[in-house]
């Protein structure tokens, strides 16, 4: 960790932005500074030029702009209430006037702002809305890690057998969700389809998954979508590399997808950029748009074996795997049990 007293944690290690000044110090509203240019850069892609009204801005965030907070409240830097929010800057880097709305669902937060977005099309409240997402690792996360994770790991693991815990990302993305017509009569093609986003809300636990409501929350996907889960070639998951939800996880792809639960092609993103937090459902759901795009899927790498639960299953492993994406599952399970689950098609061109 680049600015953190690594002293004072068990935990050293993390996958960082170095993006901080040569001296090593914090400095406030990184996030937000990430966000704008994400959501800009979004726009920029989806070739519209001039925003109005009917777009709005939802963004999924586990934690927001926290470390201004702890910047200050440890080391007095100056801070205004607005600075902890995301509408006003932006409304500046983007000249969006209508709504902004920001979710703090835990880790499935940007999943459920991308299924928040796909409503407000359908009932008619925008016809365009920028989803994003974004986190970044603050001193207060690690030290709640440090007190529930005993030994640290060296790296990130999902269903890995000898999986020891999570490691923390950090970083923003951001997309244009808009009707397929809209964007054919600019002239522009999607980068994927959005079949449907399936929500769930077990509370079984504050912290400790559960199967079912992971399940749930597929089949309400499914269901959204149109689909069978003969249909899914590829499964993001989770994939914390934590003991519990691990387990629950792949229980659950056993309890939705039964005798085809070692059909789909399975992806680890954590492992190569760690839990980035509210922001990971999107960071996922991007790169699995990419998978399709250029018919290769990432690793789950630092891979030995897999864990009991997940025997069978098609994990691509430490290297990546040429293949053909049609359809796309991108999980998000947060504490809670708060889990949004979204389904993506590959457009051909």
């Amino acid at each position: 960790m680049q600015c953190f007293d690594q002293k004072r944690f068990r935990f050293t290690r993390a996958y960082e932005i170095p993006d901080r000044e040569q001296d090593g110090r914090d400095t406030k509203g990184r996030v937000t500074r990430w966000l704008c240019r994400s959501v800009c850069q979004a726009i920029q892609e989806a070739g519209i030029t001039a925003v109005n009204g009917r777009m709005a801005l939802l963004i999924g965030t586990g934690l927001q702009e926290l470390r201004s907070l702890e910047l200050w409240w440890a080391d007095g830097l100056p801070l205004h209430i607005s600075e902890l929010h995301f509408a006003g800057a932006l409304q500046q880097a983007t000249g969006v006037q209508g709504p902004i709305f920001s979710f703090c669902n835990a880790c499935s937060a940007s999943n459920f702002a991308l299924g928040l977005g796909a409503d407000l099309i359908e009932l008619g409240e925008a016809n365009t809305v920028v989803v994003a997402g974004c986190d970044l690792i603050t001193e207060s996360m690690m030290g709640g890690m440090d007190r529930v994770t005993p030994t640290p790991p060296l790296q990130l693991q999902p269903f890995e057998r000898n999986r020891g815990g999570v490691l923390m990302g950090e970083g923003a993305v951001a997309v244009v969700l808009e009707p397929l017509t809209q964007a054919l009569g600019r002239g522009q093609i999607p980068l994927a389809l959005l079949r449907g986003v399936g929500m769930s809300c077990d509370a079984y636990h504050e912290t400790t998954p559960h199967p079912d409501g992971m399940a749930a929350s597929m089949l309400d996907t499914h269901r959204r979508a149109g689909i069978t889960p003969g249909d899914v070639d590829l499964i993001m998951i989770h994939g914390t590399g934590t003991v519990r939800n691990d387990e629950a996880e792949a229980m659950a792809i056993r309890q939705v997808f039964g005798p085809l639960a070692e059909r789909p092609l399975i992806s680890g993103l954590k492992s190569l950029i760690g839990h980035t937090s509210g922001a990971s459902g999107l960071v996922a759901a991007v790169i699995a748009m990419e998978a399709m795009r250029h018919s290769y899927v990432p690793p789950t790498i630092h891979f030995s074996e897999p864990m009991a639960e997940a025997a069978g299953m098609d994990i691509v492993v430490n290297t990546r795997r040429q293949a053909t994406i049609e359809m796309a599952q991108i999980n998000a399970f947060g504490f809670g049990g708060v889990n949004a689950v979204a389904i993506l098609e590959k457009v051909n061109r």
